[in-house]
């Protein structure tokens, strides 16, 4: 199952990744990149090496991409850890970064596309060799775009590339792509509308910031009661009509409705 959420961790805190893991996150990532100064890299680096992980659970890594000079060290020491089950490649670029990565590594690896530059190669990146799923830095790509970010105007370009993401995912039979982080933990009206936009048009999960966020995430992605009885509905006449087309409820049901229906009920079964 896809996770839903992703929560960061600074990897000079290895010690509050067992309380990220605590907060019911589908996934805890630990930060290489933005949230460690150059300074500290190697500290960083010795600090997850020396991470215990005796109770199994595995962590997802943000490493540095593949312009900052702490890039191949990080691929380096990736070698030398057994606590990782994913990746998270910034600023991506191009399609060979990645295959070069997902090759040295063989793990699960999200792209974030965070440029002009990585926006225009999205077609090919989202086509690379070992890639599992996108997602984008809303703040990286405001800085790059000259957006004033948090206006509607910004929102706008950034919703233009959330629906290029879902297509070339779609496309490319990739995970639905991972919202970036929504920078204001204290605004849970504004989170919750943007977990809804994004939900709506396709996006599987988000990278959160702080712990809170974690059940709105789940909440919102988990259909409603309605939605599962309508998906049931639908599953248990088309097994009982040899029609192709339908209606339950007074809506048309036809091949996608009931591809999509089953789809959702062997997500969420219960």
């Amino acid at each position: 199952m896809q996770n839903r959420s992703y929560l960061f961790v600074p990897a000079t805190r290895t010690d509050l990744i067992p309380k990220a893991f605590a907060s019911g996150a589908d996934a805890v990532v630990v930060d290489w990149e933005d949230a460690v100064s150059d300074e500290r890299k190697d500290e960083a680096r010795s600090l997850l090496a020396a991470y215990d992980h005796d109770d199994g659970r595995k962590i997802w890594l943000r490493i540095n991409g593949s312009r900052h000079p702490a890039h191949h060290a990080d691929l380096q020491a990736i070698s030398e850890l057994s606590c990782l089950c994913g990746l998270i490649l910034p600023k991506a670029e191009d399609a060979a970064t990645i295959g070069t990565v997902a090759r040295q590594t063989g793990l699960p690896l999200i792209a974030a596309v965070e440029s002009a530059r990585g926006w225009l190669a999205l077609p090919q990146i989202a086509a690379a060799p070992g890639l599992t799923a996108l997602t984008y830095g809303c703040l990286d790509l405001a800085a790059d775009l000259n957006l004033s970010f948090g206006t509607p105007a910004a929102a706008d370009l950034i919703n233009r590339l959330r629906g290029d993401l879902v297509l070339y995912s779609a496309a490319n039979g990739l995970e639905a792509p991972v919202a970036s982080v929504f920078p204001d933990f204290g605004h849970e009206e504004g989170l919750r509308a943007d977990i809804g936009y994004w939900r709506d048009i396709g996006m599987g999960g988000m990278l959160c910031i702080h712990p809170k966020q974690v059940s709105i995430v789940h909440e919102l992605l988990h259909p409603g009661e309605e939605q599962l009885a309508f998906a049931r509905k639908v599953c248990e006449a088309a097994e009982r009509t040899s029609l192709a087309v339908f209606q339950i409820d007074g809506k048309m049901v036809d091949a996608p409705v009931i591809a999509q229906c089953r789809r959702l009920l062997a997500r969420y079964p219960d």
